[in-house]
């Protein structure tokens, strides 16, 4: 007989990180992801013979490297649980920096409009849907499947959000009030990519500097603002100077910079005026 306890302690042994262990556990036992404390309750009751293959199994896949949220298959994001999976990158904690300062951006603005590039599992429009109902929200990825995914999560959560396959702003209408993107800013032969091997590399890599898309974006987005719109982008921890300088090259004011949860210039913007 197996124990709650000696699975948690297996996990621990194997190198698992402890909540990811317990997350696993509580998957296995088809119970809520909030049952932590229940765990610590039991410790003593045995682990019945289906929960301990389902969670060795999984133990065997996060020891391989494969995010804890495609294992569960969510992840929660801004206060909205999202379904994820290897279609998809997994929201990060940090993008919600974007969606403050969007919403920030919206605050006197009615029923604005707003478009979101490379929506991936839809995370920043499904939580700006969220938060603004008045707004018109639309939201663009050149995958297929990413948008398969976005648009689930989308009639799960009962958000009125307008998925688009396209290429960027190809196609796009004019006259956003915001224009928000998480693009791939991570550069060719970045160390840090082997890390990242389960997510999808289309959504990660973007040219020899990290920049290529970014550049794409801010060239075009001009076209799709209204006269006073932000363009607002998140990039890589060390790449704020080198976004602020592409938006001052491409006429944006008020470029500025956002910190993310550690401090870190994680999000960059400015406002377009179509009148100088």
């Amino acid at each position: 007989m197996t124990t709650l306890a000696q699975a948690l302690a297996q996990a621990a042994a194997l190198g698992v990180d402890r909540l990811d262990a317990q997350l696993l556990l509580l998957a296995g036992l088809g119970r809520s992801d909030h049952d932590r404390a229940w765990l610590l309750a039991h410790d003593t009751d045995a682990l019945p013979l289906d929960a301990r293959a389902a969670y060795e199994r999984h133990l065997a896949r996060r020891l391989a490297g494969e995010p804890i949220a495609y294992l569960l298959g969510e992840k929660e994001f801004h206060g909205l649980g999202l379904a994820v999976d290897a279609r998809v990158l997994v929201p990060r904690p940090d993008t919600e920096t974007l969606v403050d300062w969007a919403l920030a951006c919206l605050a006197q603005r009615a029923a604005p409009r707003v478009l979101d590039l490379g929506t991936g599992s839809g995370a920043i429009a499904l939580a700006l849907s969220n938060a603004r109902p008045d707004a018109q929200v639309t939201a663009v990825d050149a995958s297929a499947d990413a948008l398969q995914v976005a648009e689930g999560n989308a009639r799960r959560l009962g958000l009125a959000v307008r998925f688009v396959q396209a290429d960027w702003l190809d196609g796009a209408a004019t006259g956003y009030d915001v224009i928000t993107s998480n693009p791939p800013y991570i550069a060719l032969g970045d160390p840090h990519l082997a890390a990242l091997g389960h997510e999808p590399r289309s959504a990660l890599v973007s040219g020899p500097d990290g920049l290529d898309d970014i550049r794409r974006i801010v060239a075009a987005a001009p076209g799709h603002l209204q006269d006073g719109g932000w363009l607002l982008l998140e990039h890589g921890h060390d790449q704020a100077a080198e976004v602020r300088a592409l938006l001052k090259a491409a006429n944006f004011a008020e470029v500025q910079s956002r910190n993310d949860l550690a401090g870190i210039a994680r999000c960059s913007g400015g406002i377009w005026r179509a009148v100088k």
